[in-house]
């Protein structure tokens, strides 16, 4: 077995301040998905006692943290993505290495991390409540935002940087302290993020990180009194077993889970842009996102060409390592997800859908990496077309008009994303008005997010407030009401 040694990084759990391998019968072991012979690291996996620790420690370090004006909280931040912006190479070429990510990919995924942190530093000048009239005379009335305490992230490894990003530093900005559970699958690039706040100037045991089994520190986390809030990221069984267990003891929750998001194509559409995005869509990320175009909703009579089209482009896609820069389309991340992809495919031929192109593992020295992969003639009945695959597979669904196309659209438990090609504006309007999803792009794919924007969706897909934007701080947060009677009178008089 081949051992790789660079790009290294750091393993091991972040507590306090410090590195540390946990005293553990269990091994976290990270291979190269483009080649699993090839072992990237392998080290001791946190226990729960060590999860308790990092509580600990963030229940200790929280106070000072609390008191520290915010505008100096947000240049933290600031500094942070300084550091991130010259470590950026690296940070790509770690994720391309344990996640398989395409490195271009990487490095956008790292450039938004750097965005959301640009952002969320500036709230430490904006952090705001709401100065409001009162009903009683000579007194002043307003409201404060305020930190919750110790909080619990527990991320997913499809994005291990620009998620992990996007929960701590509104978490961080607002004055809370962290306890951050990555994916097992993706510890390197967590890695680089705690040792950046720190070199940031973060306080010693504001951020701390456990690495290892999902259930074992995950519960610790949820369960723990002292967590005040937990924000999770992942899939649908996970996500509602957290939102159960944490909301039961009162904590605030937000979980962000599935998506089976739908591009349609009506027949006034330009059918090269509409290829191009549903291309990208689709197939970006090796489908491996809850925002990918997984479904296609096309009007009849331009299916043919549109089909013509996206075959062309798939065809053109070159399967390859993510480190490689000329890969477009990197593996599955592990053996479980490629499972799970090749699974689909046999379910969906098995259920009269028709395969147009792809289909099959594509032998690349012994990687997880499927072939872009497009089925027509799927009905709203099959399960290609209701349960998501995260892996780089297209259902095709013919549709007479904009009717039929928003009921096919909304025809699943999932409400995440939605786009539609169109040059009619009534069209536009009637699909951003009556699609059931929390996001929708207009002549663009379905995936992206913005640091200012709210990211999040509908139905099954999520539970609790929105990510990024305010609301994403504002999660972080509770409202503190403040009455100032400043008439010396000890009495509350109402206006007559």
């Amino acid at each position: 077995m081949t051992v790789r040694s660079q790009p290294a990084f750091r393993a091991g759990s972040y507590i306090g301040g410090e590195w540390f391998e946990p005293d553990s019968e269990q091994s976290i072991r990270v291979v190269n998905p483009a080649d699993p012979s090839e072992l990237v690291a392998e080290f001791p996996a946190a226990t729960r006692a060590d999860a308790v620790r990092a509580i600990d420690a963030a229940e200790a370090a929280w106070p000072a943290w609390r008191d520290t004006p915010a505008p100096e909280r947000g240049r933290v931040l600031w500094r942070a993505a300084d550091i991130a912006r010259r470590r950026l190479e690296e940070i790509a070429q770690v994720m391309s290495l344990e996640e398989g990510k395409i490195i271009r990919e990487s490095r956008g995924e790292v450039q938004k991390g750097i965005s959301l942190l640009e952002y969320y530093a500036g709230d430490g000048f904006r952090i705001s409540g709401r100065t409001l009239p009162s009903e009683v005379r000579e007194t002043q009335t307003y409201t404060l935002r305020r930190p919750l305490g110790v909080v619990g992230l527990i991320t997913p490894w499809n994005f291990p940087w620009a998620i992990p990003v996007w929960k701590a530093a509104p978490a961080l900005v607002a004055g809370n302290a962290v306890v951050f559970k990555p994916a097992s699958l993706t510890p390197g690039t967590a890695a680089i993020l705690m040792e950046i706040l720190a070199e940031a100037g973060l306080p010693a045991g504001v951020a701390n990180m456990v690495v290892g089994s999902g259930s074992e520190l995950g519960n610790a986390i949820v369960d723990d009194p002292r967590v005040r809030a937990v924000s999770f990221t992942g899939s649908n069984a996970v996500g509602l077993g957290v939102n159960t267990r944490a909301s039961q003891r009162g904590a605030r929750v937000t979980c962000e889970m599935g998506g089976k998001n739908a591009v349609v194509v009506m027949a006034d559409a330009d059918l090269d842009a509409a290829a191009a995005a549903i291309i990208g869509g689709a197939f970006g990320a090796t489908g491996q996102r809850c925002t990918a175009t997984s479904r296609l909703v096309v009007e009849r009579g331009v299916k043919e060409a549109l089909l013509e089209r996206l075959v062309a482009k798939a065809a053109a896609l070159k399967i390859g390592p993510g480190l490689d820069e000329s890969s477009d389309l990197a593996p599955a991340v592990d053996s479980k997800q490629f499972e799970t992809d090749m699974s689909y495919i046999e379910i969906a031929r098995s259920e009269g859908a028709r395969l147009v192109y792809g289909g099959k593992a594509a032998e690349l020295g012994g990687g997880y990496f499927v072939e872009p992969t497009i089925f027509e003639g799927v009905s709203p009945g099959m399960r290609i077309f209701q349960e998501e695959v995260f892996g780089p597979v297209l259902a095709v669904t013919e549709v007479s008009g904009l009717d039929e196309a928003l009921r096919a659209a909304n025809g699943v438990e999932f409400g995440l994303t939605a786009g539609i090609f169109t040059s009619d504006n009534r069209s536009v309007m009637r699909f951003i008005e009556e699609s059931e999803v929390g996001m929708v792009h207009v002549n663009e794919p379905t995936i992206g997010g913005e640091a200012q924007l709210p990211f999040g969706g509908t139905k099954s897909t999520g539970v609790g407030p929105r990510e990024m934007g305010e609301e994403g701080l504002n999660f972080f947060t509770e409202v503190k009401t403040v009455f100032v009677n400043y008439s010396g009178s000890g009495e509350r008089t109402m206006i007559r």
